[in-house]
């Protein structure tokens, strides 16, 4: 199967709607309209099969502070396989593609995972953030204790990533920070 890449607005109505459908079934419900928002924006990757939509995935612009200096840095949202393709290596070919928009583009990747994702990213090379989190939120920096442990953070091109003795101080958005 092919992955495809293109901008959220060269995708379309249909296909931006049946994307949104697949992560709605593959997330379970647990897809928020925060999330789907948070997916906007930036440049997909999908591969499609004779019934839709298989896999999926996107990388977005967000900045993160770090040492005073503000970073440009490609954050991977919505990624999902279709439930009778998972464990056939679709996912993997969408974070490929994903990574490289986020060498091209990007200082650094970063995404949040829950426990059961985490082996995809970590067998690709993505780290484990061991550093503090924070967000610099509507009345100031709060600390994102809870995310800490679950963002990763990908090398764009083998660049260093920012050292984990200060944080990463991300900017806000709507719904999960994270």
């Amino acid at each position: 199967m092919t992955v495809r890449t293109a901008p959220t607005h060269e995708l379309g109505a249909a296909r931006l709607r049946a994307v949104r459908e697949m992560l709605d079934a593959a997330f379970g419900g647990d897809f928020s309209d925060d999330d789907w928002d948070h997916t906007l924006g930036g440049v997909h990757a999908w591969i499609e099969d004779e019934r839709g939509v298989a896999a999926h995935g996107a990388v977005v612009l967000r900045h993160a502070l770090h040492r005073g200096r503000s970073h440009r840095v490609g954050y991977v949202e919505g990624v999902a396989v279709r439930e009778d393709l998972r464990r056939r290596g679709l996912g993997g070919a969408v974070m490929a593609e994903l990574e490289r928009v986020v060498d091209g583009a990007y200082v650094l990747g970063a995404l949040g995972t829950s426990a059961d994702g985490a082996a995809l990213y970590r067998g690709r090379g993505w780290e484990v953030w061991a550093g503090r989190l924070e967000a610099l939120g509507p009345g100031g920096i709060v600390r994102l204790a809870e995310e800490e442990g679950s963002v990763l953070l990908w090398r764009a091109a083998g660049r260093p990533l920012p050292d984990p003795a200060d944080p990463l101080v991300f900017d806000w958005r709507d719904g999960d920070v994270m």
